[in-house]
């Protein structure tokens, strides 16, 4: 909820939900509707053939309708967040809220189904009547014990999953984050004592998920607005909130605090007092889960118990207990393998998929959403954050195989390893392009070296390499420096045990590398003062001397500085016999697919030989990623159209390229939309021997490649990969600062792949 003393925060609330457009949701279509023969397919008369088809075989509905991916999001109102029973209507933005979740984070669609119905078997009923529509239901904000009713009677009667959130959701992140908190604090969950606030539907569901974790039931004692659950108690009873009634003659939560070890709050501010949690266990576990003001504010918990593990509802704060980092992820699985139900077997495989999460190396792209903050399990870091992108893969595939095991998936998945890679391309978007370079790289023992080894980004890659190749990292820089990083960013790697750190302030090797560097510059100018000084200082030249010498087969540069400055000591110290760089190459990853460009950075005006070269080497470089080279030559004339230098340079470009009678398709000189656009090239040469969409475009100077590269990135959503130095055999690439982590890895998994590999 937004803070209602702030009226500029409500204001930005409101006009996020009203402009540009109201709401938060549009329905868009999935196939092409242009013209009269789309629409006999679309309705009248192909619509019957997929009519008949279901008719015959139900199961065929996941086929040929949107069924197998649509989430109903259902709510009657009378639970929403904080707020209470304000009603169905006013639940709907908590409602399309939530299916723009499930969209974002796990690609499902949903409909938001505001039920006007306070009766929760007629809800149920209307619930129910709706399972042709729908591969699985959502229920939300339905107040207890209504939704214990409204669950039950879907389930029973559904053949489809049904889950309330509210419940199910909050247990599975609960039991995740205590799973972990036990781990750090050293105890057993069938040791502990809990002491819990909060018989709401949330809090039932969580004590029922701890159960199930191994917490004894005579261990846990229940509260509420009342005090204490205790057998004989009639106010406020219902069933669920009966099976936690203890025999007792305490009757408060003060009188059962004595001793805890996991507190567990979902009900208001302020419940627990810090004179509570001084009589609490050692090293006591606090989940202060309401919402916004939580049962203790963690500063107050630790003035009295400084190793307090604590999680809240908040998000300025460490541990959030967040559903979104289980239902989107739990439905996908489901909703992959057909799955009836999602039963207990589904939730635990959640909570163990989260909480083995949270304890593996964070990565770059949840680090660089979450700047600042320390990712690194412990205390502070119990379970994963929503934006983690492993989260999809790792939680998907794992509730897809319990469902399979226990029984309930109706369309099993033959291959899981497969499965998670098909996710994971979902995304990270390099991934699916990016799996012939990474299957090469992972056959090879190659050692990378990086320039810039202090930086954090490349102390994640080498940190992803361990774990995604066989590449061994070579970092430079200074040891104090590298150890203080890989503290703040929470990587458990190890110099020495897990890669090799080269001082430039302190090698054996010192010696050996200056006067390897003067033999290469004595004659243009270095004199051994200055090369024992680069050879301190210039971690770009220290990277290409020890890939000359051998103690390194690749080396990449270039996140911190010009490209053109580190281009210079990749010339000077690799350039030898056929190795020059030729050209430089970035894929850019649009949504229709990847789009090669070329030249980026090395050739500002290339020669027509610079760019025959390029061509050839774009060709060489497309193919390594299991792609066919459509090479289009880019320039202001087309097809001999203006006798300008860009035309002229292209079309002698041309006929060197047909003197050598490639394998690969190209064609030119031609404008950019006649490349992209068959249509076009049609008009204006009926016999150009390129077919379809060019995929790789080379350009007569880098201004023209690069502003096209740019533009891709920042107004086309383009991912690059890249830039690849071509023509340096692999042993070198100078990367831009504005690469991404998951680039940078990328281009380690490239520098990674032998070079008999390019073709």
């Amino acid at each position: 909820m937004t803070d209602k003393s702030d009226p500029k925060t409500q204001s930005a609330a409101l006009d996020y939900h009203e402009f540009p457009r109201p709401g938060k949701l549009e329905v868009r279509a999935t196939k092409p509707l242009a013209n009269s023969r789309d629409l006999t397919r679309a309705y009248s008369p192909g619509v019957a053939d997929a009519c008949m088809e279901i008719a015959k075989d139900p199961t065929t509905a996941t086929r040929f309708t949107s069924k197998g991916n649509l989430v109903a999001v259902v709510s009657n109102g009378s639970a929403v967040l904080g707020l209470g029973n304000i009603g169905a209507q006013a639940a709907k933005p908590v409602m399309e809220g939530k299916a723009v979740l499930f969209k974002k984070f796990a690609n499902i669609d949903c409909f938001d189904l505001e039920v006007n119905q306070t009766d929760p078997e007629k809800l149920a009923e209307i619930v129910c009547s709706l399972e042709p529509t729908f591969g699985a239901v959502n229920l939300e904000d339905i107040k207890a014990p209504d939704c214990f009713i409204v669950e039950d009677i879907c389930r029973e009667r559904m053949n489809i999953p049904v889950f309330h959130d509210d419940q199910h959701g909050t247990a599975i992140v609960v039991g995740a984050a205590a799973t972990n908190a036990l781990r750090v604090a050293k105890k057993k969950f069938e040791d502990i004592k809990v002491v819990s606030t909060g018989g709401g539907a949330a809090g039932i569901a969580c004590l029922d998920m701890l159960i199930k974790l191994g917490v004894k039931p005579e261990n846990i004692w229940l509260c509420d607005l009342h005090g204490l659950v205790y057998e004989g108690r009639e106010e406020d009873m219902n069933p669920r909130k009966s099976t936690f009634a203890r025999k007792t003659d305490l009757r408060n939560l003060d009188d059962v605090i004595e001793g805890a070890d996991l507190f567990l709050g979902l009900s208001g501010a302020n419940v627990l007092t810090p004179q509570m949690v001084k009589r609490m266990a050692a090293r006591p576990i606090i989940f202060a889960l309401a919402n916004p003001l939580p049962e203790i504010m963690p500063d107050a918990a630790r003035e009295v118990a400084p190793d307090a593990i604590i999680a809240t509802g908040r998000s300025d704060y460490p541990n959030q207990v967040n559903n979104v980092l289980c239902f989107p992820f739990i439905f996908r699985g489901a909703l992959d393998v057909g799955a009836t139900d999602i039963n207990d077997e589904m939730k635990i495989a959640c909570i163990e998929a989260m909480a083995s999460l949270a304890r593996t190396t964070t990565i770059a792209e949840t680090a660089a959403v979450y700047k600042g903050e320390q990712l690194a399990f412990g205390p502070d870091y119990l379970i994963p954050k929503p934006f983690d992108p492993r989260l999809t893969g790792i939680i998907a595939t794992a509730v897809a195989k319990a469902a399979m095991e226990s029984g309930v998936a109706t369309r099993p998945i033959a291959d899981l390893d497969a499965y998670k890679q098909q996710l994971d391309s979902t995304v990270f978007r390099s991934a699916l392009l990016m799996r012939p370079v990474f299957e090469a790289a992972a056959k090879a023992h190659r050692r990378v070296v990086f320039a810039e080894g202090e930086n954090e980004q490349v102390l994640r890659t080498a940190s992803a390499m361990l774990d995604e190749t066989t590449t061994v990292p070579i970092l430079i820089g200074r040891p104090e420096v590298v150890a203080v990083r890989l503290e703040q960013a929470g990587l458990s790697i190890k110099p020495g045990v897990d890669f090799e750190l080269v001082n430039p302030e302190h090698d054996s090797r010192y010696r050996a590398y200056w006067e390897n560097y003067h033999q290469i510059m004595a004659r243009r100018g270095v004199a051994p003062e200055l090369a024992r000084t680069i050879m301190r200082t210039n971690t770009t030249a220290i990277a290409a001397i020890m890939v000359r010498r051998g103690e390194a087969d690749s080396m990449i540069c270039g996140t911190v500085g010009q490209f053109s400055w580190h281009l210079r000591y990749v010339n000077e110290i690799l350039q030898e016999g056929a190795l020059a760089p030729v050209a430089a190459l970035s894929m850019m990853i649009l949504q229709d697919g990847p789009l090669f460009i070329s030249d980026t950075q090395v050739n500002h005006q290339p020669t027509p030989e610079q760019i025959a070269e390029t061509v050839m080497g774009c060709a060489r470089h497309i193919r390594r990623f299991g792609i066919e080279p459509k090479i289009a030559l880019c320039s202001h004339s087309q097809f001999g159209n203006l006798d300008n230098d860009s035309g002229g340079r292209m079309r002698a470009a041309l006929e060197i390229l047909d003197s050598k009678a490639p394998d690969f398709t190209y064609e030119g000189e031609m404008n950019l939309d006649a490349a992209l656009d068959p249509s076009i090239r049609e008009r204006l040469l009926p016999e150009s021997r390129l077919t379809g969409s060019a995929n790789a475009l080379v350009f007569a100077n880098t201004d023209a490649a690069s502003a096209v590269r740019n533009i891709l990135k920042m107004r086309g959503d383009g991912l690059e990969v890249g830039p690849v130095l071509m023509g340096m055999g692999n042993r070198a690439h100078v990367v831009t600062p504005s690469i991404s982590a998951r680039g940078l890895l990328n281009m380690a998994a490239l520098a990674g792949t032998p070079v008999a590999h390019y073709g």
